[in-house]
């Protein structure tokens, strides 16, 4: 027997003492709250069940003394079962904590962790009797003993930030030169070896996919697959135990804080795709695993005229009610921990207009921004909205707040249509590549708040993007009707790998290509992981579900995909050295004081500006930008290139003569998208270029 306490209302969650340990969670509904011990993760029954007597303001809590980190427990919540009122409650029912720093593992499905009789024709309006301690993860009792070193965040200015996506186990599952043990562990992405390779890419920031404790759906077990993208969270605290080298229970909270301290030393920042929009637990004929037992009422948004069926405006099932005070609480704290004790750099948002919605609307001036704009530690990390959700009115780019940058679904599909319909969009072309001033510059926003990508872990990868006319998603046994129909894609001939030549030379420039518009685009580029190395998902538009060779990446790199990556090292460098790629403010297109020239000039083949009528006419397709670097603030504090540019992009099928100014006949060539060159800078001697077709060129003034 332990002694008990009443201990404290604050904070929620298990925390450790010198004497034991405070308990405390929320429920406003429930009648009686257990608090249950158990000496492993599959024990059917507890070694100490103890009854919480003390509540305020709706949190039960107790001290217990003796309890020591690495103690494993879950809650059991009394209270009415009455779904068709929107309440769930059902003791039987073991409970992870919301608060809990870890948890031990998957859940291992069984008919009993739903709270209602699987096999009842009343389906969820039943209840189920039976105890499912054996197969419900637990939570464990931690307390922080890290060492940081004095290692600080890198703070890297967004102006200056080039993010890499990834997924922490893909990686660096198939990477041959770094230990068998932590291949496709936090550990992988914190060796060495792959911060080596990170640094040697340029990236300052790299942007994990999910790694808080997720659930692999039921239906997706059966079939033998996985939650690989890992967008189904059950611990908002908990670091996904899938990516520890150890699987011991608690181990992953350092392994996780190993690796950012090692990225931190390296001056590569972290930032965290987290999911509030929604959790594992689904539907009404999902599991009961946390918050559908713990309170239903409080923790979801359920239909107004029918409490029993959710709100959903995430395609998961349900949708957290962000509007409730507690669900505001437990999101702001979960933000608060990443930053001040796992020392992440910011998060980027899964359907953030979800947590928009005040009520049912879409609505920038909710509690949830207002909150962040207020909160000293949330409000100064880096903060990434994907600003849409399935709801009415969901799709919300250039809507959020200033202090957000927001995925920019508006730039993929423009880059994608420019290239692919041969210049068709040339005014939309030009405004995304100048970073979106229709988006963001009347709200008082810089470039950087638009993420620019034109492939993310949501689709095709860049190879597959030209490569293949059609999704191929067959192996999520889901008779290919998954993942979107609407690519923008084309194979130039052959669906899927080839060897025809010919072919793969267009493939090769048009990558090369999208990477010179990416990474000369103002704003704040993302390179989707492995697309400098061509990685494939073999035309597999949505492999959330795939933890196999389809999503992991390939390290065998042949001549092809080597050329590729030093292309894209070379692209990268370019980048960071020319202050102009990288304005903090939007182009003005009016006479820079003191000059004759403006400080962003549209020109057309012939090498006079673009008029108003020139935009619109349709006879444009190809466009030269030159970009001035004159006036320009000097905020940089690294040795920068203050140099002028010139940008040209041809679309067409067409070579073309290009007239640039006769102040660049002597200009070089520092890159341009052909395969066959190699060697940079190439010097050029006339005013009049040959532009390839299907081509992008970078040219530096003399």
């Amino acid at each position: 027997m332990y002694n008990l306490k009443p201990g404290h209302s604050y904070p929620q969650g298990a925390t450790v003492y010198e004497d034991g340990t405070n308990f405390a969670i929320y429920s406003e509904n429930a009648t009686a709250v257990s608090l249950e011990f158990y000496d492993t993760p599959y024990d059917e029954y507890p070694s100490e069940t103890i009854h919480l007597k003390e509540k305020d303001g709706y949190i039960w809590h107790v001290f217990v003394s003796g309890i020591k980190p690495g103690t494993l427990y879950n809650y059991r919540i009394d209270g009415p079962y009455k779904p068709e009122l929107g309440l769930r409650f059902n003791k039987n029912k073991l409970l992870i904590d919301p608060y809990a720093r870890a948890i031990t593992s998957d859940v291992t499905w069984n008919k009993s962790v739903y709270g209602y009789d699987t096999d009842s024709d009343q389906k969820d309006l039943s209840f189920s009797t039976e105890n499912d301690s054996q197969f419900v993860p637990k939570s464990v009792v931690y307390k922080d003993n890290f060492d940081w070193k004095g290692v600080e965040n890198p703070d890297i200015p967004w102006n200056n930030t080039l993010i890499y996506e990834t997924h922490i186990k893909g990686f660096t599952k198939l990477r041959a030169d770094i230990g068998e043990n932590i291949r496709g562990t936090y550990s992988g992405l914190g060796s060495q070896k792959m911060i080596d390779y990170l640094k040697d890419l340029g990236i300052t920031a790299v942007e994990i996919m999910p790694a808080q404790q997720e659930v692999t759906a039921e239906y997706l077990y059966d079939k033998k697959l996985t939650n690989y993208w890992g967008y189904d969270t059950i611990g908002y605290f908990a670091p996904d135990i899938r990516f520890s080298s150890t699987k011991k229970p608690g181990d992953q909270i350092n392994e996780f804080k190993n690796m950012v301290k090692n990225l931190h030393e390296n001056n590569i920042e972290v930032i965290m795709d987290v999911v509030y929009n929604h959790t594992a637990e689904g539907n009404e004929l999902g599991p009961t695993l946390s918050f559908k037992g713990i309170d239903n009422l409080v923790y979801y948004k359920l239909q107004a005229d029918n409490p029993r069926y959710y709100y959903d405006v995430t395609g998961t099932g349900n949708s957290l009610d962000a509007g409730h005070p507690q669900v505001l609480r437990l999101i702001m704290d979960s933000l608060r921990y990443w930053i001040t004790e796992m020392h992440v750099d910011g998060f980027r948002f899964d359907l953030a207009s979800a947590l928009a919605r005040q009520l049912y609307d879409v609505n920038s001036l909710s509690a949830f921004f207002d909150i962040i704009y207020q909160d000293p530690v949330i409000s100064r990390v880096k903060l990434i909205a994907e600003p849409w959700d399935v709801g009415p009115g969901g799709y919300q780019v250039g809507e959020f707040p200033p202090m957000w940058a927001e995925w920019n679904g508006k730039y993929r599909d423009a880059i994608r249509h420019y290239w692919k319909d041969r210049g068709v969009n040339i005014s939309e072309f030009a405004t995304r590549i100048s970073g979106s001033p229709d988006l963001y510059q009347t709200s008082g926003r810089r470039p950087h708040s638009s993420i620019n990508y034109v492939t993310s872990h949501d689709g095709f990868t860049m190879y597959d993007l030209v490569s293949y006319t059609n999704k191929h998603n067959e192996n999520n046994l889901n008779d290919n009707k998954d993942g979107t129909d609407d690519n923008i894609s084309e194979n130039f001939g052959i669906e899927g790998k080839t060897e025809d030549n010919k072919i793969k030379y267009l493939r090769n420039k048009r990558i090369r290509s999208f990477f010179i518009t990416l990474l000369t685009s103002q704003g704040s580029p993302m390179i989707l992981g492995g697309d400098e190395i061509m990685r494939t998902q073999n035309g597999n538009n949505n492999a959330y579900c795939q933890d196999n060779e389809i999503s992991w990446y390939d390290w065998n790199l042949d001549d092809e995909r080597l050329k590729l990556l030093n292309f894209v090292k070379n692209m990268v460098n370019i980048r960071k050295k020319y202050a102009v790629l990288r304005r903090r403010n939007f182009f003005k297109g009016e006479i820079i004081p003191g000059t004759d020239i403006k400080d962003v000039i549209w020109v057309k083949p012939d090498g006079t500006e673009m008029s108003e009528e020139d935009w619109t006419s349709g006879n444009n397709k190809a466009i030269g930008v030159i970009l001035t670097a004159i006036g320009m603030e000097r905020v940089f504090s690294e040795p920068v290139s203050y140099d002028n540019l010139m940008l040209i992009f041809n679309p067409t099928e067409d070579k073309i003569n290009f007239s640039i100014p006769k102040r660049w006949k002597k200009a070089q060539i520092i890159i341009d998208s052909l395969p066959e060159h190699e060697n940079f800078p190439i010097g050029i001697s006339d005013t009049v270029l040959n532009i390839e077709p299907q081509s992008a060129y970078i040219l530096e003034e003399p």
